[in-house]
């Protein structure tokens, strides 16, 4: 597997795998794992990157071998394994 440094282009797995328990734009109570996050464009792009509104939840994720592995597909799978892991 690649270090992963920078998004992948048409991947959004970090906005559909993990829920997010903060408010953000669309929806005021986070979402579920496994929902596409509303603020997820058609071209798998988050469209509060870098503003104050984004979450610090979605702040803190960091591209990583780990996290995207080496497909969208790989992607999704690694974050759903790593949200039931870590599901309180």
């Amino acid at each position: 597997m690649r270090d992963c440094l920078s998004c992948r282009d048409g991947c959004g797995a970090c906005c559909i795998a993990p829920s997010i328990t903060s408010a953000l734009p669309g929806m005021p109570n986070g979402k579920p794992a496994g929902v596409p996050c509303a603020q997820l464009d058609a071209d798998m792009r988050c469209r509060v990157f870098g503003r104050p509104e984004r979450p610090g939840f979605c702040g803190s994720l960091r591209p990583s071998a780990d996290m995207c592995g080496d497909s969208r597909e790989e992607a999704l799978s690694l974050l759903a394994a790593l949200e039931l892991a870590t599901r309180p």
